[in-house]
């Protein structure tokens, strides 16, 4: 949620409805959205502005088929450090998300140290890439999970 005079600022249900129309088309006029959730174009922008300058927005994309662009293997990448230092940290998430097949990079609580969602053409490409993430720094354990099917996949966040 954005931040509104150092105070969490609640969304209302305009808002929520401006956010379901974006998050399931972002390349619509301001206009259509307005149309869609029952505003005028003016009043529209200003909550989608808002919404950009409070941080609740992070920005528009467009999205891309993975299998379209060749690349068709998802892999499932889980982490175990053997050092858990500020510093090494700092070193690891930097050389990692620097990686531009790392879509996502998570810290984990559990078994797991670090998850990551990554994306390559194919096992030849994945095996380059297992390569340069165990050099950057000394790790415990790495685990590789290939995705067989994709079956749901969304960036829409379900807004309560």
């Amino acid at each position: 949620m954005g931040v509104a005079g150092g105070r969490e600022r609640e969304l209302d249900v305009l808002d929520k409805k401006i956010l379901e129309v974006l998050q399931n088309d972002a390349g619509l006029t301001v206009a259509e959205i307005g149309k869609r959730v029952g505003l005028s174009q003016t009043p529209c922008w200003k909550r989608i502005q808002r919404l950009e300058a409070e941080g609740v927005v992070l920005g528009r994309v467009a999205l891309v088929s993975p299998e379209k662009v060749g690349l068709g293997l998802t892999v499932f990448v889980s982490i175990e450090a053997g050092d858990h230092s500020a510093a090494w940290l700092e070193s690891f998430a930097r050389a990692v998300a620097a990686m531009p097949e790392v879509l996502e990079f998570h810290r984990m609580a559990g078994d797991v140290d670090y998850m990551l969602r990554v994306v390559v053409p194919d096992m030849t490409r994945y095996d380059a890439f297992y390569k340069r993430l165990i050099a950057v720094a000394p790790l415990k354990s790495v685990t590789s999970r290939f995705a067989m099917e994709r079956i749901k996949s969304t960036t829409a966040l379900p807004l309560p």
